[in-house]
């Protein structure tokens, strides 16, 4: 199970969505789809944990859940808009609209990515982007649920980064929608607390064995593993990792700097507008520092 966990979830949820939309099915199945996938990642968070100690949900449940509404809302009401949008663009006519609907989620997966690849990127290189991106990494576990934990602000943008050029190519709206669903998914798996093995699927796929490092707490060392689909992005920018002998601690992720970052939702709205004072970036602990030093590829 644990060689077949991300494929099979991968794969499996994203046919079963191309099916309902192929087929003209409610949209409002896709709603029940992905409900089903975050209940199957809590589950193999409970049956195969990577860190037991990050299935204690420590009282976050209802803020996680506010995140998840607030940001699938928007998620929604974008796609809503796309025909109101469409009316406003150009219209340049060249989206393969004639290509099978698996073909144009794959040209939407991978045009998407970039656009977001770049956008968080960047938050992690303008303080301004960052102080909306931390609400995101102030989590001190991972787990499914944390892939759909952003601030609204940062949700907007990462949206528009991966979705502009597609809407001047002419998104129809059902591929729209099996992108939102599709992205879901993949943030379920990347931050997934499933100990998951995907050997040389890490070539292909930024799941959580080669995403959970972006999430390291030791200052610039999470500046890794920036992509949401494609580690493709990450080699041509220079920013893969891959720590194949390093097991992360417990207490390895979130923000070194910001212990204190709040935990409750309106107070994580509110925190990139507060001033703060960071306190000095949490020391690297020796097995770290050893796996950095040692590790297979840049």
């Amino acid at each position: 199970m644990r060689l077949i966990y991300a494929p099979l979830f991968f794969f499996g949820y994203i046919a079963l969505a191309l099916w309902l939309v192929g087929h003209q099915h409610n949209p409002l199945w896709l709603l029940a789809l992905l409900l089903a996938a975050i209940l199957s990642s809590r589950l193999g968070e409970a049956l195969m944990p990577y860190k037991p100690a990050w299935n204690q949900h420590r009282d976050q449940g209802p803020r996680d859940l506010c995140h998840a509404l607030v940001n699938e809302s928007l998620n929604m009401a974008s796609i809503a808009c796309i025909p109101l949008l469409a009316s406003w663009l150009p219209a340049t006519g060249l989206w393969p609209g004639h290509w099978p609907l698996a073909l144009q989620l794959l040209l939407a997966i991978v045009l998407a990515d970039l656009g977001i690849t770049l956008v968080h990127y960047a938050s992690h290189r303008s303080a301004a982007l960052w102080r909306l991106h931390a609400v995101h990494h102030s989590v001190t576990r991972l787990y499914g649920f944390n892939g759909l934990m952003k601030h609204p602000l940062h949700q907007v943008l990462e949206t528009l980064g991966g979705t502009f050029a597609l809407l001047l190519l002419g998104l129809p709206q059902d591929v729209a929608m099996l992108l939102a669903f599709s992205v879901s998914i993949q943030l379920l798996l990347q931050h997934s607390n499933v100990d998951m093995r995907i050997g040389w699927l890490r070539h292909v796929f930024a799941w959580a064995p080669v995403h959970r490092l972006h999430h390291f707490k030791y200052g610039r060392t999470g500046d890794v593993n920036f992509a949401l689909f494609l580690p493709l992005w990450d080699r041509l920018l220079g920013t893969a990792l891959y720590l194949p002998g390093y097991a992360l601690a417990d207490d390895d992720v979130g923000i070194g700097d910001r212990p204190d970052y709040p935990v409750a939702y309106l107070a994580q709205l509110r925190e990139p507008w507060r001033p703060g004072q960071p306190t000095p970036p949490a020391p690297l602990p020796a097995p770290l520092r050893q796996a950095l030093g040692e590790r297979m590829e840049p």
